[in-house]
């Protein structure tokens, strides 16, 4: 793993952004891992890609971290978005702390199991832990409740399970579960 970066994308990596996400939409673990499909990902304009791409690369709301091969390859991403206290979530509820949330959580199946998802949440959580005005009391995500190898890598990195389940916006048969880490 020590040959590969893990970085912030930069606002002009846009296509690379899209590439990457495509990729994991493919994957066979997206039905469960993502909320959006494939179909959205293609319809979707390159407007919409440089948009996505210079948000998540600078400021406070979101950032995008990628795992980057020695030949420029994106071999995997996390993006750590930002929920102020007082504001609602993805879910439409109210945020009663400031804190951040993992998503989009990707690593190319040839690069599983060789540590960079750990790397990529290491950089992650620093970029969350460093920010100010104010600090994030707690880092969480969400996990499908068909998703077993995620929720063992949540655990083993520090997440627990909150007891918080909602339903699948996609799906409210299916059920997502709350796993957090609090501020060091």
């Amino acid at each position: 793993m020590s040959e590969y970066v893990m970085r912030a994308v930069r606002a002009d990596e846009w296509e690379k952004v899209k590439e990457l996400r495509i990729t994991a939409l493919k994957d066979p673990a997206a039905p469960v891992a993502f909320l959006e499909n494939l179909d959205q990902a293609e319809a979707r304009t390159d407007d919409f890609w440089q948009d996505r791409a210079s948000g998540a690369s600078h400021g406070r709301h979101a950032r995008q971290f990628v795992a980057e091969a020695p030949d420029g390859q994106w071999v995997g991403s996390v993006t750590v978005l930002v929920e102020e206290g007082g504001t609602t979530d993805f879910f439409e509820r109210a945020v009663e702390r400031t804190q951040g949330h993992l998503v989009g959580v990707f690593v190319r199946p040839e690069q599983r199991g060789t540590g960079l998802t750990e790397g990529l949440f290491a950089a992650a959580l620093d970029w969350a832990w460093s920010l100010e005005g104010p600090a994030l009391e707690r880092v969480r995500l969400f996990v499908h409740e068909d998703n077993a190898r995620a929720a063992a890598f949540y655990r083993r990195f520090g997440f627990r399970a909150t007891g918080e389940v909602l339903p699948v916006p996609a799906d409210p048969g299916a059920k997502e579960f709350e796993y957090v880490v609090p501020r060091p």
